[in-house]
C-alpha cells in the first residue's frame, strides 16, 4: 500500500509535537512535512530527523504563501495546528489576528491550486476559547451554540475567522476541531497571572496531549468515512476529564504534594467569569469516529504527569508544612502581578478589569474572603443527568441536516433576532444571504450558522457589545443572562498592551 503525505504544520508545539510523534510511529504509512520557523530551538528539536527519508522538513512561515505552498504540494492531508497562541496572543492582538488568519488563507489557496483538491483532506485545530464562558447552569456545550469570545480574547476571535476561511473555502474535505484544554507534564509547572482567571466554579472538559497526539494520527486513517468531512466537533478526553476548576486545582495541587487549594489560595483572588469552558454534551461525537481516547482515570493520569517534569517538582511534598507561607509569598504575588493579577486590578481599581471578570468593584468586594462562606459547586458530570441544559439552536434537529427548507433557515435566523434573505438553496454548504439584528447584511454558509454557530462576521468583537446584543438576539441571550448591565469594551481596554490596537 503507498504511503500517504502529511503535512503537518505547529509541530513543534504541544498537540503538534503529540502528532508528530504519533505519525512517525507508523512512518512505514505516512511521510511527514513539518513547516517550522527556523529557530535554534526547533532545529535542535528536530536534529534527529533531518536525514530520515519519511520527514521533510521545511523551515520557512505559515504567513509566507510560497512556503505553505512548498508543503501543500503533494501532500494527501494537511493537519493545521499550528499559528500564535497564549501568552503571546494576550500580548500583540493584532499580530495574532493577522497571522492566524492569514495561515489560513494560504493553506486554503494552496490547497486550490493543487490538480487534485478535492481529494485533498484538511483538518483545522479551533478553539473552546471560541464559544467563552459557560459556568452553570449552561455548562453544557455542543457545537453550533453561539460565539461569545472572552473580552480581551484576541487569540479567539483569530480562531473564528480562521475556522470561517475554512467552512467558506469550497474546498470537498475540511473539518474543524474545536481543541479544550490541553492536559501535558509542564501544565504542573505553569504558575502565572492567568491561573487566577478562571473562576473556581467554572468548568472544562480537558484532552490530554496523548489522546489529543492520537487523534491527529488516527484522521490519516483509511476508516474515516466520507460523512465526518465538512462538520464541527469539540475535543475532549470525555467523561473522566470533565472537572470544574476547583477540581483542577486539588488535582494539581494533590500530584504536587501541596494539599488543598484551600490552603493556598483564597476565593476572591478568581475571577467568577470571562474565561471560557465548557462540558461537552457531544465530545463522544467525535470519539465515534476518530477511537483516540485512552480512557485513563483522571487522578491516574495527573499521578503520571509527575513522572515527567523535573526533580525538584516532585520534591514540592516537602513544602507543604509550610503551606500557609507559601500561600503568602508565592500564591498571592502571584495575583498581585502589575497589569495581569486580579488582585493587582482590585488594589488599582482597573475598572474596565474589574467589569469584565466580575460584573463590577461592587461585586467583588461582595465575594467571601473565607473558604467557610464560599460555595463549591460540582455538578453531575453525566449526559443524562436531570441538571443538563441543552441551548436552542432555532431550528428543527430532528430533521437530517441535508433536508433543512428554506422555512427552516429563517426561524433560525429569526431566533437570532435576524432574517434569512434567500430566495432558494443550493445547499447547506453554499452560502446565501442573512441580515443581523442591526441590519448587517452577509454571506454565509447555513453549515457555518447553524452547525459552527457564527453569525454576521463584522459583529465580531471587538468591540464588545454583548449586552446589547442579549437584547436584540434570542439566540445569543441564552448564554448571556446578565440584567442590569450595559457595557462596551473597545480598543481603550488594550491600552496598556505591549501591541496598541489601532486598526
Amino acid at each position: 500500500m503507498a504511503k500517504k503525505t502529511v503535512f503537518l504544520t505547529g509541530s513543534s508545539g504541544t498537540m503538534g509535537w503529540a502528532g508528530f510523534k504519533e505519525l512517525y510511529a507508523k512512518k512505514d504509512q505516512y511521510d511527514i512535512v513539518v513547516l517550522n520557523r527556523g529557530s535554534q530551538k526547533n532545529k535542535d528539536k528536530f536534529k534527529p530527523y533531518e536525514n530520515d527519508p519519511s520527514v521533510k522538513l521545511v523551515w520557512g512561515d505559515l504567513t509566507n504563501y510560497e512556503d505553505v505552498l512548498k508543503c501543500v504540494t503533494g501532500s494527501d492531508y494537511v493537519l493545521h495546528v499550528g499559528g500564535m497562541v497564549s501568552p503571546a496572543a494576550d500580548y500583540y492582538p493584532v499580530k495574532t489576528q493577522k497571522t492566524n488568519v492569514t495561515a489560513a488563507q494560504n493553506i486554503v489557496n494552496a490547497v486550490k491550486a493543487q490538480p487534485n483538491k478535492d481529494d485533498i483532506k484538511v483538518v483545522y485545530i479551533g478553539t473552546v476559547a471560541e464559544t467563552g464562558d459557560r459556568n452553570a447552569p449552561i455548562h453544557w456545550g455542543r457545537t453550533g451554540d453561539p460565539l461569545k469570545v472572552s473580552v480581551y480574547d484576541h487569540y479567539a476571535i483569530s480562531k473564528i475567522k480562521a475556522e470561517a476561511v475554512f467552512a467558506e473555502s469550497g474546498l470537498k474535505h475540511w473539518v474543524s476541531l474545536r481543541q479544550s484544554g490541553i492536559l501535558y507534564p509542564a501544565i504542573l509547572k505553569n504558575l502565572e497571572p492567568i491561573m487566577y482567571h478562571v473562576p473556581i466554579n467554572g468548568m472544562l472538559e480537558w484532552a490530554t496531549v496523548e489522546d489529543s497526539g492520537r487523534l491527529l494520527a488516527n484522521i490519516c486513517g483509511d476508516d474515516i468515512p466520507e460523512e465526518f468531512w465538512r462538520r464541527f466537533y469539540n475535543i475532549g478526553s470525555g467523561e473522566e476529564y470533565r472537572i470544574t476548576n476547583y477540581e483542577f486545582e486539588d488535582l494539581l495541587l494533590g500530584t504536587l504534594g501541596l494539599g488543598s487549594p484551600k490552603k493556598l489560595f483564597d476565593p476572591h483572588w478568581f475571577t467568577t467569569r470571562n474565561f471560557h469552558g465548557q462540558w461537552y454534551y457531544d465530545g463522544d461525537e467525535l470519539e465515534k469516529y476518530c477511537h483516540f481516547r485512552a480512557n485513563i482515570p483522571v487522578k491516574e493520569y495527573f499521578k503520571s504527569m509527575m513522572d515527567k517534569v523535573e526533580g525538584y517538582y516532585k520534591l514540592a511534598f516537602l513544602a507543604k508544612p509550610f503551606a500557609p507561607i507559601l500561600k503568602k509569598l508565592w500564591m498571592k504575588k502571584i495575583a498581585e502581578t502589575p497589569e495581569y493579577g486580579t488582585l493587582w486590578w482590585a488594589e488599582n481599581k482597573v475598572d474596565v478589569r474589574m467589569k469584565a471578570y466580575y460584573g463590577s468593584m461592587e461585586e467583588y468586594e461582595k465575594l467571601p474572603r473565607s473558604w467557610d462562606d464560599f460555595e463549591i459547586v460540582i455538578p453531575s458530570k453525566k449526559t443524562t443527568a436531570d441538571d443538563v441544559k441543552v441551548l436552542d439552536h432555532g431550528y428543527d434537529e430532528t430533521k437530517p441536516f441535508d433536508s433543512l427548507t428554506l422555512e427552516d433557515l429563517q426561524k433560525a435566523a429569526e431566533f437570532r433576532g435576524g432574517k434569512c434573505l434567500a430566495t432558494e438553496i443550493v445547499d447547506m454548504y453554499t452560502p446565501v444571504k442573512w441580515v443581523s439584528a442591526r441590519g448587517n447584511e452577509f454571506e454565509m454558509s447555513p453549515n457555518l450558522v447553524l452547525k459552527g454557530g457564527h453569525w454576521c462576521p463584522a459583529e465580531l468583537p471587538w468591540p464588545w457589545k454583548y449586552d446589547e446584543e442579549a437584547r436584540i438576539n434570542p439566540f445569543f441571550a441564552q448564554v448571556w443572562d446578565r440584567e442590569g448591565e450595559d457595557n462596551v469594551y473597545g480598543p481603550e481596554i488594550f491600552d496598556n498592551f505591549k501591541e496598541k490596537v489601532t486598526e
